[in-house]
C-alpha cells in the first residue's frame, strides 16, 4: 500500500509502485522506488513478466550519442591449440596475449579445452534458474553478499547512480568451495563442473601472462593470483526501451583477470580511444579481460579497460563471468607493483594493498568509479 492507502501498481500491474518514464517527475522519489523494486524479490525479470511496455524511471540511463562510431579495431581471437606441446606455438600465443593485454586489455580464446556442450549447458542452467517460478527463486534473494549463494538485481542497487537492466546470481568457488547443497538443485552440477574447468584455464592464463611479462611461468600463480575464483551469472531480459537504459554501466573489473562466457546476443563493448568497440560473440570462445589488480601489480603495463553491456530488444542475454580474486576474504597478503618490473625509469605508480581492502573500496564506490585511483601514489611519493 502507498501512503494514501492505494494498491501499489506498475504500469497497471498490481504489486509495485514504480514511475514509468512517461510520467511527470513530481511523483518520482528514487529511494522509495528502489525499495519497492527490491521488495518484490523478482528482479528485472519480474517487470518483464508483469508486461511492462515502459521502463521504470530508476532504470533511466540514456546512451551517449557522441562516442560511438565505426572503427576498424577488432578484439583479438587467440587460438590455444598446441600451447602445452609446441614451444614455438606457445611463444606466439604469449606474444599475442602480451600485445592484447598492453593495448586493449581484452582478448578472446578458442580451443581452450572446455567442450561446446559444457558451455551450452552452462548458459542453459543460468536461463533455467532465472526463468523458474518467482516464488522458488525468492528463497535465494538476498543483499547479504557473504552468503554462499546470492541472487538479486544490482548488487549496488542503493548506492549506484543508475539501476542496470539485469538480474544476477553469484557464488565463490575458491579458495573455499561451496557446499553443493547450498547451490540450487536446478543448476548445481554444472556450476561445480564449470568452476573447476575455469580454474584450470585461469592457471594456464596466469602462466602465459607471467611469460608475457618476462617472468617465470609460475610467478603469478605463486603470488596468489589464482587463489580466489568467484562467479557471477547475469541474465539481461529483452528491454522494451533499450536506448533508455543500460545492461551494465561503464566500469572496469577489480580482479586480476575475468574469464567470461557470453551467448550470441552480444551487447558487450569496451571503451578504446573514446570509442565503443563491440566484443562480438565468437562461437565457442571465452572472453578474457585484464582487471584493476593486474594493472596495479604490472604497474600499468597491462591495461584494465572500461567496458559496458548495452540493453537490447532481443533477449535474454546470458553471460557467466569467472572472477579471479579472493574478494573480501580476510588476508594480510600485500599486492603492489612487481619489483622485477620496476626501475629508475619505471618507478612504482601504486601503493600496496590487500585484495580485501581493494574489494571493499570497490563495493563502497559501486560500478562506474575506478578503484585504482584510490591507490595511486602522489607524484611527491614516487
Amino acid at each position: 500500500m502507498d501512503n494514501d492507502g492505494r494498491s501499489l501498481r506498475i504500469n497497471g500491474v498490481d504489486g509495485i509502485n514504480l514511475t514509468p518514464l512517461s510520467k511527470a517527475d513530481e511523483n518520482y522519489y528514487r529511494p522509495t522506488e528502489l525499495k519497492a523494486f527490491d521488495d518484490t524479490k523478482a528482479g528485472v525479470k519480474g517487470l518483464v513478466d508483469a508486461g511492462i511496455t515502459e521502463i521504470p524511471r530508476i532504470f533511466y540511463h540514456p546512451l551517449e550519442e557522441d562516442d560511438s562510431g565505426e572503427t576498424q579495431i577488432r578484439i583479438p581471437v587467440i587460438d590455444l591449440e598446441g600451447v602445452a606441446k609446441d614451444s614455438l606455438k606457445r611463444k606466439d600465443i604469449v606474444e599475442q596475449i602480451r600485445e592484447a593485454s598492453e593495448e586493449l586489455g581484452f582478448f578472446q580464446l578458442i580451443n581452450h579445452g572446455i567442450p561446446a556442450s559444457v558451455l551450452e549447458e552452462m548458459r542453459e542452467s543460468v536461463r533455467r534458474f532465472h526463468e523458474q517460478d518467482t516464488e522458488v527463486k525468492k528463497q535465494f534473494y538476498t543483499r547479504d553478499l557473504m552468503k554462499p549463494f546470492v541472487y538479486n538485481s544490482n548488487f549496488d542497487l542503493y548506492s549506484a547512480a543508475t539501476t542496470n537492466w539485469r538480474d544476477t546470481f553469484s557464488h565463490a568457488s575458491a579458495p573455499n568451495p561451496p557446499n553443493p547443497q547450498d547451490l540450487p538443485e536446478i543448476c548445481r552440477d554444472i556450476l561445480v563442473d564449470y568452476s573447476k574447468r575455469v580454474m584450470e584455464i585461469g592457471k594456464l592464463l596466469f602462466e602465459l601472462l607471467s611469460e608475457a611479462l618476462g617472468l617465470n611461468p609460475n610467478y603469478l600463480n605463486n603470488i596468489g593470483c589464482s587463489d580466489g575464483l568467484a562467479f557471477v551469472y547475469h541474465y539481461y531480459p529483452a528491454c522494451p526501451q533499450p536506448k533508455s537504459t543500460i545492461g551494465i554501466s561503464e566500469h572496469s573489473d577489480t580482479d586480476f583477470i575475468t574469464v567470461l562466457l557470453q551467448d550470441h546476443v552480444g551487447g558487450l563493448q569496451i571503451r578504446h580511444q573514446n570509442k565503443w568497440i563491440d566484443v562480438c560473440p565468437v562461437a565457442g570462445a571465452l572472453v578474457v579481460n585484464i582487471g584493476d589488480l593486474m594493472q596495479l601489480i604490472t604497474n600499468d603495463r597491462f591495461k584494465s579497460v572500461n567496458h559496458r553491456v548495452v540493453s537490447k530488444h532481443e533477449g535474454p542475454r546470458i553471460s557467466v563471468a569467472g572472477i579471479f580474486s579472493t574478494l573480501v576474504l580476510p588476508s594480510n597478503k600485500l599486492y603492489g607493483p612487481i619489483k622485477e618490473l620496476l626501475s629508475e625509469e619505471n618507478p612504482a605508480i601504486y601503493r600496496e594493498t590487500t585484495v580485501r581492502d581493494f574489494s571493499i573500496q570497490f563495493r563502497s564506490d559501486g560500478l562506474g568509479t575506478s578503484t585504482l585511483k584510490h591507490y595511486k601514489l602522489n607524484q611527491a611519493e614516487v
